[in-house]
Formats: structure tokens, C-alpha cells, sequence
């Protein structure tokens, strides 16, 4: 046990006693009732990502020395000086960012800041934004699914707070989660119990029976009534419901939990068992019902879906955000740019990021996918779709640390500013549309007044590559979140 865990003994305040011990009342009828109750409760809340002081002592063992002396403390004022500023927008020249309270006071010229004020020398380094993945899964990316499905779920849990750190110390402050058990991850990194992202969770994703979120084995059905709940619907990963009335209850229940938005699994997927790629998910009806029970609470629903069929019963329900997309016909995507809905691409490219199958028949479906992928950016393009950026690693341990080159290779379909300003601006709009439900009430993806302080110093040229995000270790020379340095290789600081 580590020495700051232990108790120290203290007679003084041992309470003394004289005569025989009392009789042992572990057995007792009341003492049993009262175990029985406590364990429940720990149960029930675990289940839902509740049990967070436990959680959160075994996560402590899990942070990095360097990052414990940057554990988060009130900062004091602080200047960023001698530097190149990319704003979420445009580059600019000859500013100073003033930092204060978590977030920029202002933006001004360097001779123009209080004299008492401390300062950071950039080194003539560009500063930007810190990244924003639109399409993350914080619980679910570093596990197998095999290990999603029979590990304890305090495991996936450790796995996930150590791979928060990572996700922060590769540049990215904010991530929207697309589904899984993230609300007592969150809780703990907003409390600055462990280092990470902020995390706009969705809760577990709504599945209809035989859905993309469904992920019971044959000898489980059917299901009737009296049958227990799937072992990942009891984690959170992701809930089953069929009709109206089941996909109302769903949707409350991860409003309650603390969602900022709502997951529904619309369509088929590439990675599915039982479901093809072309199926429907969910009736129009059944989608509204979500959509309805959301903007009660002034919140938003997105939908997996890869096909026009599909897409376009998502957007008559009037689901906000599309995610993947990539089958869209013309139609569709114009039919998305009329009604201002958000196009969540990720660049699934067939490439060496992938996952890799097993069978012939998901590989086809992969390359359908791939070259789809291909077409859609030039239609989102096309139209003028509000697009943002992501990258849905899930079950794949190895691909978590590729999150910045995944961003690096947007250069392909968008000048390098513009696929940084999807990641950044963009994708930070995209977080507003949780309206009153947003953690984190003040803009994120910007560098300025009134913004987060969540900004990376970077050793490159954004004018010209992107290239540098894919070394974070190397090229991020300093990462700042809420005005919390967590790295900084700068060398000199007045």
C-alpha cells in the first residue's frame, strides 16, 4: 500500500474499554440486512458509473509522475507571449493570449499587457486550440470487445482513466463520446482526480433488437419479460429498446445519468454480426421519440447510420448529427444541408489505421465504406454541409495512439487550416447544439476572450502540413487545459 493510503495509529483517539467484550454481531439479522443493502447500492451505482472515490483511488496509481506535479491547482494570471496564433479561424501575428480563471481574458499586443503580469515565452511558436474528437468512445477505444464483454467492469474502467491521459497528452482536451459508460470517468477528470479530456458523454447507445448496439450472443434469445438485462446493457455500453415507449425510457435514462446528447443506432455497420451494412434501424416514429424526449431537455439526438435510406428517416425525425454517412447519395446530402443538419465524418480509408476482419464478407463491406468515404467529403464539400471531424476507434487497443495522424490525413480532402479548423472551431460548434445540457458552458475550439484556456503549443506549420500532430510526444511542446499546464517542454518562462 502506498504510504499516502496508510493510516497512521493514534492511541489517543482509541476509544478505551474495561470488562468483556460484547458478543460478536457480524451475524446478526439487522447487520446482514444492512451489508446486503450497502452492496446493492455499491452495485447499482457502479453499474450506472457512480462508484467514483473508489474508482478514483485506483486510478490515482495509474497517473505518470511528470503529469502528478501538474495536477490541476488554481493557476495564477499567465501570458503567452512571442508566438503565432491560429485562432479556430485564421492565423495571426504579433498577439499575446492573457490567460485567467480557466479561461482567456483577451487577446492583446504584447507591449499591451499589465507589467506584473507572468509570462510564458512561446518561442515563436503557433498556438492553437486544443483538439476536439466529435466521435469518441472514452470507455469502449482501448479494450477489445472481447474484453468489453467479459472483463470486470472495474477493468474497463482502469483501462479507460489511463487512456484518458493519453488522449490529453496527445492534444486533444475534448472529446464528444458516442456511446459507453463514460459519466464517472468525466466526474473524476472534472473533479481533477485524474488527468483527461472534457467529455461531452452520450451514455449508452440505443440499440433496437438485432440494431448495431446490440451485442448479445445467439443462445441469448429470445427474450421475454423476466429475462436479465445483456451483460452490456448492465455496463452502460449500450441499451436495447424496441417501440416508442421503450426508446422514451431509454432516452430518459441517459438524461438522468448526465448525457449532454443522445446516441441512436439508425443503421447497420461494418463490424456487425447479425445486422448488415444496408439495414434500417428504428422506425420514424421510433426515432422521433427520442428527438422529442431530447429537445425537452434542450438537447440533441446523432445517429450511426451509413446509408440514404437511412439517413434520410433520421433527418425526418429530426436527428441533428449524422455520424459516418458514407453511402449518402446526392440527394441525401442536400436534404442534410437544407435542414442545417451536422455531417460527423470520420476518414475511413481502408488504410493501415483499420481495423483489420477476419472474413471476406466484412472486408467488402469495409471498401464499400472506403470508397464511399472518398466521395462523401467532396459532397459535404459540394453542398456546404456543416462537417465535423472524428475518428470512432473502438475495440482497438493499437489505433488509440493514431487519433492525431487520423486528423493529419484530412489534408487529403482540405487545405491544412481548414481540416484544423473542423477539429477545433467546428467541432467545438458542433458541442454547443447540447445547448443548456453542455458541461461546459463557454466555447471550446477558439482562442478567444471569454473561450476555454485549453491550447497547444506546436513545433510546426500549420499553413503547411499537419503532419506534426501524428509525433504528439515529440511536436506538442506545451498542453494546457482550463489554464492547467499538463506539458511543457518550453524551455525558458518570465
Amino acid at each position: 500500500m502506498h504510504p499516502k493510503h496508510q493510516m497512521a495509529f493514534n492511541p489517543s483517539t482509541t476509544a478505551s474499554y474495561s470488562g468483556a467484550a460484547p458478543a460478536c454481531q457480524c451475524g446478526s439479522l439487522l447487520l446482514v440486512r444492512f451489508h446486503q443493502r450497502i452492496m446493492n447500492e455499491l452495485t447499482r451505482r457502479a453499474l450506472l458509473g457512480g462508484s467514483l472515490t473508489a474508482l478514483a483511488g485506483l486510478f490515482s496509481g495509474l497517473i505518470s509522475p511528470q503529469l502528478v506535479a501538474a495536477h490541476p491547482t488554481p493557476s495564477a494570471p499567465l501570458a503567452l507571449t512571442h508566438l503565432r496564433l491560429f485562432d479556430g479561424e485564421r492565423l495571426h501575428e504579433g498577439q499575446a493570449i492573457w490567460i485567467e480563471n480557466g479561461k482567456i481574458r483577451a487577446l492583446l499586443a504584447e507591449n499591451a499587457l499589465p507589467a506584473d503580469l507572468a509570462r510564458l515565452d512561446c518561442q515563436g511558436k503557433t498556438v492553437i486550440p486544443g483538439l476536439i474528437d466529435a466521435h469518441w468512445h472514452t470507455t469502449l477505444a482501448a479494450i477489445t470487445q472481447a474484453q468489453a464483454m467479459t472483463a470486470d467492469l472495474g477493468y474497463v474502467h482502469l483501462v479507460a482513466g489511463r487512456e484518458a491521459e493519453r488522449t490529453l497528452m496527445r492534444g486533444f482536451t475534448s472529446v464528444r463520446d458516442v456511446g459507453g459508460p463514460a459519466f464517472a470517468l468525466k466526474r473524476a477528470i472534472d473533479e481533477g482526480l485524474i488527468p483527461g479530456p472534457r467529455i461531452y458523454p452520450a451514455g449508452a447507445m440505443i440499440s433496437q433488437t438485432s440494431g448495431h448496439g446490440d451485442f448479445r450472443l445467439r443462445h441469448e434469445l429470445p427474450r421475454s419479460p423476466l429475462s436479465p438485462l445483456a451483460i452490456t446493457e448492465q455496463a452502460g455500453v449500450a441499451v436495447i429498446a424496441d417501440g416508442e415507449a421503450e426508446v422514451l425510457r431509454r432516452t430518459r435514462e441517459q438524461l438522468m445519468l448526465g448525457a449532454s446528447q443522445i446516441k441512436l443506432m439508425a443503421g447497420g455497420g461494418v463490424a456487425s454480426s447479425y445486422d448488415p451494412l444496408d439495414s434500417v434501424q428504428f422506425s420514424e416514429r421510433e426515432l422521433r421519440a427520442a428527438v422529442e424526449a431530447a429537445a425537452d431537455w434542450g438537447t440533441y439526438v446523432m445517429t450511426h447510420v451509413y446509408t440514404s435510406a437511412g439517413i434520410q428517416r433520421a433527418l425526418r425525425a429530426g436527428v441533428r448529427s449524422i455520424e459516418h454517412g458514407q453511402l449518402a447519395d446526392e440527394e441525401t446530402v442536400r436534404m442534410m444541408a437544407d435542414q442545417g443538419a451536422w455531417w460527423s465524418l470520420q476518414p475511413f480509408l481502408q488504410d493501415e489505421d483499420s481495423n483489420v476482419y477476419p472474413d471476406e464478407a466484412r472486408r467488402a463491406s469495409q471498401a464499400q465504406v472506403a470508397q464511399g468515404t472518398l466521395r462523401a467529403y467532396e459532397l459535404a464539400q459540394r453542398f456546404g454541409v456543416a462537417t465535423a471531424w472524428g475518428t470512432d476507434v473502438l475495440f482497438n487497443p493499437q489505433n488509440t495512439q493514431t487519433q492525431g495522424r487520423q486528423l493529419a490525413k484530412m489534408t487529403r480532402f482540405y487545405s491544412p487550416l481548414t481540416a484544423l479548423k473542423m477539429a477545433t472551431a467546428d467541432n467545438g460548434a458542433l458541442l454547443g447544439l447540447s445547448g443548456p445540457r453542455n458541461p461546459y458552458p463557454a466555447p471550446l475550439g477558439r482562442i478567444e476572450a471569454q473561450a476555454w484556456a485549453d491550447l497547444l503549443v506546436v513545433e510546426g506549420d500549420p499553413e503547411r502540413s499537419l503532419d506534426f500532430l501524428s509525433d504528439p510526444e515529440r511536436n506538442l511542446c506545451l498542453i494546457m487545459k482550463g489554464g492547467q499546464i499538463y506539458k511543457n517542454t518550453l524551455s525558458n518562462s518570465a
